[in-house]
């Protein structure tokens, strides 16, 4: 009976140990990756990236967790980019506007008006020319994951509505920290005012600009349609937002945690582009319940005025700009 004892004994400590030694190697593998944003958590962007982190501990097991950090808890677009270069920080979702100061070829997505539509934008952000423009920023420290759609953004206003470039003139209109932004608001006789997104409630409310723009699901889930009356849906400009990691961060994962990654990546994009074509839908409804005076101006006014910009790049003889231009060219023979 005693032998019986020590023998079960001694495979209870068998097991015990060979647990314990598991669960040890689990942990040294085990990757967490921490993701900085400025949206908040209703966000159509926001809750894809939670679908992407769900996936990503499903396919691994748990050996890959993407924890979260949504509302600038850990900085604003250019702070959560510039963390990721030093490898403080591993992932953040940013627009594609404040990314043009590190990697100037991103500045193609803030061309007024180059895209003819959604259908158009997706074939060259998933073709050769996006994929591309994700993979431009590894030698600065930024690898593109994917890119989330973000719709068109239009001008909302608070005194009156902007159906023609010509009622900006004399307004503050609120930008990203983008010179791409600012450039459009300039050509259309509009006084460019960059401030980050979490500070623009408070200076819309208080006076500090006059105007702002943006995507229905932003508008709407900012409340800012609660100071802005005037939403005049021009379509300006189509910038996706971007899910970049840092590529320090990268080069540390192994083989398998970036095929776990890169699988929920692509999974979240699809998933978000269902959700962004609903929240775009019900964020129209909801700014117009709220007394929103919603607008579909000519855009031709606006196309002529930012014809400069175009013509910019396709003419120029720098490097950098010119290869805008030739990216230009390349996306306008996008069937």
């Amino acid at each position: 009976m005693k032998k019986g004892l020590l023998i079960f004994i001694g495979l209870l400590l068998l097991v015990l140990i060979i647990g314990y030694f598991s669960q040890g190697s689990k942990d040294r593998h085990r990757k967490v990756l921490k993701l900085g944003h400025g949206l908040n958590t209703r966000h159509p962007v926001h809750k894809a990236m939670e679908y992407m982190a769900e996936r990503a501990s499903e396919l691994s097991g748990g050996e890959l967790e993407v924890q979260i950090f949504p509302s600038e808890q850990l900085g604003n677009e250019k702070e959560c980019i510039e963390s990721l270069q030093l490898g403080y920080l591993a992932m953040t979702k940013t627009s594609t506007g404040p990314m043009e100061a590190f990697v100037p070829r991103i500045r193609i997505f803030g061309i007024p008006y180059l895209f003819r539509d959604s259908e158009h934008f997706w074939k060259t952000a998933l073709g050769p020319i996006g994929k591309e423009l994700l993979a431009a920023g590894e030698s600065k420290g930024l690898r593109g994951l994917c890119y989330y759609d973000a719709g068109a953004r239009s001008f909302y206003s608070k005194n009156e509505p902007i159906n023609n470039p010509s009622d900006l003139t004399g307004k503050k209109v609120r930008v990203m920290n983008s010179v791409m932004s600012m450039d459009m608001i300039k050509a259309m006789g509009g006084s460019p005012t960059p401030i980050s997104w979490g500070e623009l409630y408070t200076s819309l409310d208080q006076g500090v600009v006059d105007a702002a723009e943006n995507n229905p699901p932003s508008f709407d889930t900012s409340r800012h349609f609660e100071i802005c009356k005037y939403y005049s849906l021009d379509e300006h400009v189509r910038l996706p937002d971007m899910l970049v990691i840092s590529a320090k961060v990268w080069a540390d994962l192994t083989d398998s945690q970036k095929k776990w990654l890169l699988q929920a990546v692509d999974e979240s994009v699809a998933y978000e582009r269902k959700l962004w074509a609903e929240a775009e839908e019900e964020s129209m409804k909801i700014v117009e319940a709220g007394d929103v005076v919603v607008s579909y101006p000519d855009k031709k006014p606006f196309q002529e005025a930012v014809k400069p910009m175009w013509n910019k790049f396709l003419n120029a003889e720098n490097p950098n700009d010119k290869a805008i231009g030739e990216l230009i060219l390349k996306i306008q023979e996008i069937k």
